[in-house]
């Protein structure tokens, strides 16, 4: 029965997806706003800019209409539905069936090479040494610099190249394999590196103001590593290891990680922590190399033991439940599918999957950005949470299959 819940979760959640045509809004989409550009001055403003994206983004009213914000891709968004579909199409063969409930294989190729096509027309355009992504919005950070629509971000690049990668396995279509391991060379040579203990840690843009966060320099990692499995360049390891092996020198004693180097930076959250695990899996299981591996025990150890409550709901933060964001349940589907461990912790995912299908899920299919203690808001975002979703729903399946 419950199988069959999460089968019907993902369908509605599928057939969303597609209805919108993987366009959607986003919670970080503010100055978007064509009123808003349309303001004088306003726009110029470091903390006009601030005050409109969190206004949109806390408000539990969606007034994007109002404000002439369209519906638009997010390449980061359509990495992960590409890497969703991928393993639905995986799944589907696995069960050596010509079509299931969520499709044919034939259907469901078709749209990997969709979201693939459409993933290549939405890279990053600049004077960038290899394939990259960004948002589709500019963004304001609260230490007031500016990153503009579609500057590239390794976490980005990190989601889009490792699902072309997938699309390539599933289609056999060399372009695709071709763009992703170029990414490499935008990790390699358009990311600020900063030095830390006997390792470095990549920046999260070419742009300088954010340097110092673990989990973006672990997905950098993560990225050369995957380039590693396809190109044998031995550059690619050496400075994936060199920047794993400074993240894991910054994990504390009790196996967490702090969001990053600076004193503001010094919270623990849930989903960061995965992205970070997934880094290391990564990185052991295609070399073999089990250097980091306590590091991986330390660290799955704290995760599964204070993000989850024994009812299925995720916590935010290792010492604050709320808000229950997305995010959390999501990645943890996907960090025990990718590092093995979801025999081990089959009934955490499973009160986990349940919990947040119950709780988070809308009747017509999507599901909710945040849960808080008072008003949630309840606005269907398509990276945030849609996409996010069809891709963790997807590990899920793979792994209970």
């Amino acid at each position: 029965m419950i199988m069959e819940n999460i089968l019907n979760s993902l369908i509605r959640l599928k057939q969303h997806c597609e209805g919108e045509g993987f366009k959607g809004w986003d919670p970080y989409d503010g100055l978007n706003s064509k009123l808003f550009h349309a303001i004088p001055f306003l726009d110029k403003s470091a903390i006009g800019r601030l005050i409109m994206i969190q206004t949109f983004k806390r408000n539990p009213v969606n007034l994007r209409r109002l404000a002439l914000i369209p519906k638009d891709y997010n390449a980061k968004g359509i990495g992960l539905l590409l890497q969703g579909y991928c393993n639905l199409f995986n799944l589907v063969k696995k069960q050596n069936v010509l079509s299931s409930k969520l499709g044919s294989m034939s259907e469901l190729e078709s749209r990997v090479v969709e979201l693939a096509d459409l993933l290549l027309s939405l890279r990053s355009q600049g004077d960038y040494h290899g394939a990259c992504w960004g948002y589709n919005f500019d963004w304001q950070a609260r230490r007031l610099f500016l990153f503009p629509k579609n500057t590239p971000t390794v976490v980005a690049t990190q989601f889009c190249a490792t699902a072309l990668m997938s699309a390539y396995e599933v289609t056999g279509k060399k372009q695709y394999l071709d763009v992703a391991l170029s990414s490499a060379e935008f990790v390699i040579q358009d990311l600020h590196r900063t030095p830390y203990n006997n390792g470095f840690l990549f920046s999260y843009s070419p742009l300088k103001g954010n340097d110092t966060v673990f989990n973006a320099s672990l997905l950098g990692s993560r990225l050369l590593v995957y380039c590693y499995h396809y190109t044998h360049n031995e550059e690619y390891l050496t400075l994936a290891k060199q920047s794993i092996q400074a993240c894991c020198e910054a994990q504390r004693n009790d196996g967490a990680w702090v969001y990053g180097m600076l004193p503001v930076q010094s919270w623990v959250d849930s989903f960061h922590t995965g992205y970070n695990l997934d880094a290391l899996v990564a990185y052991q299981s295609t070399t073999g190399d089990s250097s980091f591996k306590e590091y991986i025990e330390k660290g799955f150890d704290y995760y599964v033991n204070h993000f989850f409550d024994n009812d299925g709901s995720p916590n935010y933060y290792d010492n604050q439940k709320y808000p229950i964001d997305i995010h959390c349940p999501a990645q943890l589907l996907v960090s025990l599918a990718r590092s093995g461990k979801f025999s081990q912790h089959h009934e955490l995912a499973g009160k986990v999957v349940d919990w947040t299908i119950h709780n988070m899920q809308n009747k017509k299919g999507y599901f909710y950005y945040q849960l808080k203690k008072g008003i949630s808001s309840k606005i269907s975002y398509m990276r945030w949470s849609n996409a996010f979703m069809f891709y963790a729903l997807s590990y899920y399946l793979l792994c209970k299959e």
